[in-house]
């Protein structure tokens, strides 16, 4: 279990439906990811799926990507034109 998962996390964790609306995935695409080893962690208990809201939130920022972008200060090209 998360380390960081509180006690209102464990009386709280999030059914597939309510991780799909919020990272707008359909509950098929959890269950594809959850197949390969992909997504969120989970909590089976018996049949049932569960997520921890600490554990999808940390899913969620490990997601994040930072761009890289040249602004228009730092570089003469105009926009559409590839620097050389």
């Amino acid at each position: 279990m998360n380390p960081r998962a509180t006690r209102s996390d464990t009386r709280r964790a999030l059914t597939e439906r309510e991780v799909g609306d919020m990272l707008g995935l359909s509950v098929a695409t959890l269950r594809a990811w959850r197949h390969r080893g992909k997504g969120p962690r989970f909590l089976r208990l018996g049949r049932s799926v569960r997520y921890l809201p600490s554990d999808v939130a940390d899913f969620v920022r490990a997601s994040a990507v930072d761009t890289t972008s040249v602004s228009s200060s730092d570089d003469e090209s105009e926009i559409g034109e590839l620097p050389l």
